[in-house]
């Protein structure tokens, strides 16, 4: 059974930064695409970043392009998100979502295109 696990969540000020993992089990994830997602209070879900697990390929909301980074630790199983240069409007549960057996490249950013998804982790950017 797929799980994820995110962490390193966390309250931060504006302008600093932070690192989330996701621990991934349980599943193949060659040809896995993996995705960071948020969601604020009040709002709808929203894609932040993916990454393809065999190429690396990336790709960012514009909200966050030039701020936050992703990737992947092939052999631990883990997909980080950066995020520098923090601001309040980061604040949400961000989580992360696996679509396994791709193989495709393609940049997938919609929430339900991900089967699998962790418990989330809250980060919260004071002014």
């Amino acid at each position: 059974q797929v799980q994820l696990v995110e962490s390193g969540g966390g309250l931060v000020q504006a302008g600093g930064s932070l690192r989330l993992s996701c621990a991934a089990s349980g599943g193949t994830f060659s040809g896995a695409v993996m995705g960071w997602f948020r969601q604020a209070p009040g709002k709808e879900r929203e894609f932040v970043a993916s990454i393809n697990w065999n190429i690396g390929r990336t790709y960012y909301a514009d909200s966050v392009k030039g701020r936050f980074t992703i990737s992947r630790d092939m052999a631990k199983n883990t997909v980080y998100l950066q995020m520098n240069s923090l601001k309040p409007e980061d604040t949400a549960v961000y989580y992360c979502a696996a679509k396994l057996s791709t193989y495709d490249g393609r940049v997938y950013y919609v929430p339900s295109d991900y089967a699998y998804w962790g418990q989330g982790t809250q980060v919260t950017v004071s002014s």
